[in-house]
């Protein structure tokens, strides 16, 4: 094991100087959170082999939400805790092992220490702090609770991540199932397929329509692989350069609220990300107005950002939300009647906040549910692809064999 040296902060704020030995750096931080140890820095040892080893064109990926959110709650403690945002920074700067990630706080560390707000120093980097994150970071600014703000946008991000991570394990088992089937598929047509077709012609057997269909498929295979491949990626590109039209975004995103089963789960995941995101922006400060526009920003669906652009207009001509979400197929009356009486209450954020958590157990179920349906659909799909192989090879055998004992 390798001696790493290490200098704490524990719960009297005094800093403590000492080392541990362990495999790596990573392992020495788990362990100092443990003891509920706030880190101030993490000597990596001089040499050995132990010692963490970082992958240049890893550490210099751009960071991703999850970095992202990490920093978010490290830096909420930090400022709970009474440290300065400048040292706080400082702090979180030597401890990012992202080298990318490493050089954005060091320049957000400058601006801040030459008097920007901080707000305005993350909005020069618009590729790892979105608009959302910015305008509520200016929100906790203006009110003096950037501590709070910063901890619910990192429970924000968890919830977000959590729910991408659902979505994705979802996807993932089917689209799996998909190319192995369609390997072992293409194996068949044009490797086996056609050894038994000329063992079939040889004998002159009669051949029924099944067969006669896979040896055609077989020897399309054989000889037009590529065109098949570039009539796939003409496919692909025109359907890319059809959605990036604003008609087409239009179309192809209607379709995909409207799929059976899939459909269901992309609402369910709209209205929850709706309803957090248009939460926290309303619980931090941030005008209802400027809310709407953000949290259309974040919709990824360009019918859900129309429902919600016509609420910002209804609302910035002195009408209630909900009058207008009302007219949309995409929010049921249960998320209606909620944001309803949350206007009339006073307590929309409270209102969107339920409504957040009830729609992530909904997404919870409906992804369980799609879990359990899809196995035994990918076990039947690949049963009738081998089997209509199988038959087509062996029904004109049977024949012959029938032939030949009579």
């Amino acid at each position: 094991m390798a001696v790493f040296e290490y200098r704490v902060r524990d719960r009297s704020g005094k800093i403590l100087t000492s080392s541990m030995e362990a495999e790596t750096m990573s392992q020495v931080r788990d362990l100092l959170r443990a003891k509920n140890m706030m880190i101030v820095e993490i000597k990596p040892p001089k040499a050995g082999l132990n010692a963490d080893v970082k992958i240049p064109f890893l550490s210099d990926r751009p960071p991703g939400l999850k970095q992202v959110a990490i920093f978010s709650k490290q830096l909420a403690t930090l400022i709970n805790a009474g440290v300065p945002l400048v040292q706080s920074l400082n702090i979180l700067q030597k401890q990012i092992e992202n080298k990318a990630f490493q050089d954005i706080m060091k320049t957000i560390r400058t601006d801040v220490e030459s008097g920007t707000p901080f707000s305005e120093a993350i909005a020069k980097h618009p590729k790892v702090f979105n608009r959302l994150y910015i305008n509520l970071v200016r929100a906790g600014e203006t009110s003096g609770t950037l501590d709070m703000v910063l901890e619910r946008i990192a429970a924000f991000q968890e919830k977000d991540l959590a729910l991408r991570g659902k979505i994705k394990s979802a996807m993932t088992y089917p689209v799996i199932v998909l190319v192995f089937a369609f390997g072992i598929t293409y194996f068949l047509l044009t490797t086996i397929v056609p050894q038994f077709a000329g063992i079939l012609i040889q004998l002159n057997a009669p051949l029924p329509f099944i067969t006669r269909m896979l040896m055609a498929v077989s020897e399309f295979l054989q000889n037009s692989t590529l065109i098949l491949v570039a009539v796939v990626a003409a496919i692909v590109f025109a359907y890319r350069a059809y959605y990036k039209t604003p008609k087409g975004r239009h179309v192809i995103d209607d379709m995909k609220l409207r799929m059976p089963v899939f459909g269901n789960l992309i609402q369910k995941s709209a209205i929850s990300s709706f309803a957090r995101t248009f939460g926290l922006l309303i619980s931090s400060g941030v005008n209802i107005i400027e809310s709407l526009d953000i949290t259309k920003g974040t919709a990824n669906n360009a019918i859900v950002e129309d429902t919600i652009e016509n609420a910002k207009n209804v609302v910035m001509v002195g009408e209630q939300m909900s009058s207008s979400l009302a007219t949309s197929r995409v929010f049921p009356p249960m998320v209606v009647s909620m944001v309803s009486i949350g206007e009339e209450t006073g307590a929309l954020d409270s209102m969107l906040d339920k409504v957040g958590d009830f729609y992530d157990r909904e997404v919870d179920e409906a992804v369980e549910g799609l879990t359990a349906a899809i196995e035994p659909l990918m076990i039947v799909f690949l049963g009738v692809i081998i089997g209509t192989i199988v038959a087509g090879m062996f029904l004109p055998m049977f024949s012959i064999i029938g032939a030949l004992s009579q």
